[in-house]
């Protein structure tokens, strides 16, 4: 069985065939959801479900319900499961509790990170930075490896911190916006890059200036919010 659903879903490894069918379905899924195999708004039957991935009903429905409670699928007992709609509120949800825990994350991350956190901040910008240098001038973030080193670059600023949930949360908020951040990409008019953005943050980081790494992230988090708005507004008007 785990073979057939490993053959038959392009996202889950050879290394990952070991792995339960409640977490296979679970990732497979999600990873659809972020990325907009599944548009926003759009219904999740089961049996087309089952049929996409070869996973019976028991792991989906496991999988549905880990994503409704992470806020990226909504259920109606009537209607079923839809991925859950793009909204300004949404975002705004999404980017307060980012700056609420990102950025206390990254001052703990800061006070505690010792000599290993540093140069796994060096190496995470050194992937990123290697990677945006070979992409063309369109959109970075539909590109599938810039979006894992992007994602593991902001995970090793906030490694240190104390607080595991404060960093699972973090991760978890990371991915939710991950949705807005390619529908931005897919409606930006101009090409983007956030190299500069990310080594500012990362000097300011590594010099222990908590206050200056602090604030670049906040507005590196701000500034996802505000493209994604303007990006709306486009699509709105088209």
């Amino acid at each position: 069985m785990h073979k057939i659903c490993a053959m038959k879903n392009p996202n889950i490894s050879a290394a990952d065939i070991s792995t339960p069918l409640s977490e296979q379905a679970f990732r497979s899924l999600r990873h659809d959801v972020l990325v907009g195999t599944f548009e926003a708004g759009s219904k999740l039957k089961l049996d087309e479900l089952q049929g996409h991935y070869g996973f019976s009903s028991s792991p989906l429905r496991e999988a549905l319900s880990r994503l409704t409670q992470e806020g990226l699928v909504r259920a109606d007992e009537r209607r079923g499961f839809r991925v859950a709609p793009i909204s300004s509120e949404d975002l705004n949800d999404i980017t307060h509790m980012r700056l609420m825990l990102d950025v206390q994350a990254l001052r703990s991350a800061i006070e505690l990170g010792d000599d290993a956190w540093e140069g796994a901040i060096v190496s995470a910008f050194h992937r990123l930075e290697k990677v945006e240098s070979r992409l063309s001038d369109g959109p970075v973030i539909l590109d599938e490896e810039w979006s894992e080193v992007h994602r593991n670059f902001h995970a090793s600023l906030i490694a240190a911190c104390a607080s595991e949930r404060q960093r699972m949360w973090s991760a978890s908020l990371f991915d939710q916006a991950e949705r807005y951040r390619r529908f931005s990409a897919r409606h930006r008019q101009t090409g983007r890059r956030k190299s500069n953005e990310h080594r500012k943050i990362m000097d300011a980081t590594l010099r222990r200036d908590a206050d200056t790494a602090c604030a670049l992230l906040g507005e590196h988090i701000l500034s996802t919010q505000r493209n994604v708005e303007a990006a709306m507004r486009r699509a709105a008007d088209a």
